[in-house]
């Protein structure tokens, strides 16, 4: 078969057949069967600094990474579940992870849940690891958090490096 080159979207009404190769760019939506292999690479085309104490918006949050470069100890509050659950379009079994970045910050960020956000039980259970919701300035100062949705408006919350 002779390769064909598109420059607009692509419409199938009985789907693709085939192997994908090279980079994949923008919002992927729909179901994906199938290996996905790769280098693991995830870049964050757009991010969110939160600088002082508050509560993250969801679109904030939906750019799966925040940093902070606070002199002062830092809260960042997630959004609700009924508004990062909309942001996300988020069903029962929806996982998004969201970097926080303190490595240029010259004090703490602790994270916090809110209305519909709940700490997993891996969390409470173990909060010296899962449950740790403090991310240290500097050189460490990194941490991915785990966002598990049990319905559209309610999420778990778990530490996960």
């Amino acid at each position: 078969m002779a390769s064909t080159t598109f420059s607009g979207p692509v419409t199938s009404l009985n789907g693709f057949i085939g192997t994908l190769t090279g980079n994949v760019t923008g919002n992927v939506t729909g179901n994906i069967t199938g290996n996905i292999a790769g280098s693991g690479r995830i870049t964050h085309a757009t991010t969110s600094a939160i600088n002082a104490t508050a509560t993250a918006t969801a679109a904030e949050v939906a750019t799966g990474y925040i940093t902070s470069t606070s002199a002062a100890a830092t809260v960042i509050t997630l959004p609700t579940g009924t508004l990062l659950g909309a942001a996300l379009g988020a069903v029962r079994g929806t996982v998004f992870d969201l970097y926080v970045d303190n490595t240029a910050g010259a004090n703490t960020v602790t994270m916090a849940v809110a209305v519909n956000g709940v700490l997993s039980s891996a969390a409470v259970d173990t909060a010296a690891s899962f449950g740790d919701l403090t991310i240290a300035a500097g050189a460490t100062g990194i941490a991915r958090f785990t966002i598990m949705f049990s319905s559209a408006t309610a999420y778990v919350f778990t530490r996960t490096a």
